[in-house]
């Protein structure tokens, strides 16, 4: 991946649009478009091996639209300037992740020592809860 090829591309071909933003604001935030949603198409997007576009259209598919749009809104502060700033660095952040290869896991058996230590406090255990036993008198 080419971050800074990822990031010239998202800076030239992304779509800006804004609209009112809910919560706080006052009577200020019924006139204010301060709301921000950033779209990309995913084909614009450059930077990305054959590989990782697949892993970007199927890690973030719910935030692709049927224009084949690669979509993110912020409305976190009352600054449209800054909720702009904010929804470039979270499209940028959302992609890097999405095509991120995960390392497989591979399972560990327990090793001898840890299954005996888990045994003695099992025996230790069971052997306090015998000795709570009601003593049965003639």
């Amino acid at each position: 991946m080419d971050r800074e090829a990822l990031h010239n591309s998202i800076l030239s071909n992304a779509s800006i649009s804004f609209s009112r933003s809910g919560g706080k604001g006052g009577q200020n935030v019924n006139k204010v478009n301060t709301k921000v949603r950033l779209s990309i198409p995913v084909s614009k997007i450059s930077g990305l091996s054959e590989k990782e576009y697949e892993l970007l259209a199927k890690n973030c598919k719910p935030f692709i639209n049927k224009n084949f749009e690669l979509f993110t809104d912020c409305e976190e502060t009352r600054f449209q300037g800054q909720n702009r700033k904010n929804a470039f660095e979270r499209l940028e952040a959302k992609i890097i992740a999405a095509v991120k290869i995960t390392k497989k896991r591979i399972k560990t058996k327990p090793t001898a020592a840890s299954k005996e230590k888990r045994l003695k406090s099992k025996k230790i255990r069971s052997l306090l809860k015998h000795q709570r036993l009601a003593v049965d008198l003639p």
